[in-house]
């Protein structure tokens, strides 16, 4: 294969570990110590706002607290070197962490939303937020109060910017999966549509994940020095 002009890297929770930020289904992780469904719900927040908001509030403040990581900073030097050529590196996070943005990477996609961000469900106005966020909180575009919540996708909706998403894997040269545990989809489905275009695909990863069958190569250990060898291999 010969150096990629159209780069197409999902990255998940492994990416983020490193700079200590939790994972969700491995052993001992986020979905290990608390329920999704009393916490990642429509129906949880509707139930117990002040629970669902005190949990995202924590999450929060972690984000704020974390700086990015080798790997992180290892794909914002990608994307740029593209760029130099006349290429492109699209860049689809399914984290809801800044640190890709933080590292230098100026278009990520975050198809799972964005936990610096709140949305109000009075007007539907998404505004920057980086404090604690309660049902005290008022919109800044409407007033309302108590109407607030993270922007971020829970169990039951559907993913953000998902036609911008296919659009840019069906003109992809090669497809990198980075610290996914190839169980949530549709990300976990990316590396077959990306197969079936005869797109080349490869997994970086602490191990192998769910759906490790599907790539045809894999590069394993922690990512802030995996992904850094693999893109400089790529000459990137």
């Amino acid at each position: 294969m010969g150096d990629p002009e159209r780069l197409f890297v999902l990255t998940g929770a492994g990416v983020s570990a490193e700079s200590g930020l939790g994972t969700f289904r491995d052993r001992g992780g986020i979905w290990a110590r608390f329920d999704p469904m009393k916490l990642a719900t429509p129906e949880a927040y509707a139930a117990d706002p002040d629970e669902v908001l005190d949990f995202y509030d924590h999450r929060r403040r972690g984000v704020v607290a974390a700086a990015p990581n080798a790997a992180h900073v290892a794909l914002a030097r990608a994307e740029a070197r593209l760029a130099d050529r006349g290429g492109r590196l699209f860049l689809c996070t399914q984290n809801v962490d800044d640190l890709h943005e933080r590292a230098g990477s100026r278009a990520v996609v975050h198809m799972h939303g964005e936990l610096l961000k709140a949305r109000c469900t009075a007007c539907d106005a998404v505004t920057p937020w980086r404090n604690d966020l309660n049902r005290a909180s008022s919109c800044p575009a409407c007033g309302a109060a108590g109407r607030m919540r993270p922007d971020v996708v829970w169990f039951g909706e559907m993913p953000m910017h998902r036609d911008a998403i296919e659009a840019a894997l069906a003109e992809a040269d090669l497809f990198v999966a980075v610290g996914t545990s190839g169980a949530v989809y549709p990300a976990a489905g990316y590396v077959r549509q990306a197969r079936r275009r005869g797109i080349p695909t490869c997994e970086i990863n602490l191990e192998p994940s769910d759906n490790a069958d599907a790539f045809d190569d894999a590069r394993y250990g922690p990512a802030s020095a995996a992904l850094p060898r693999y893109l400089a291999d790529l000459g990137l």
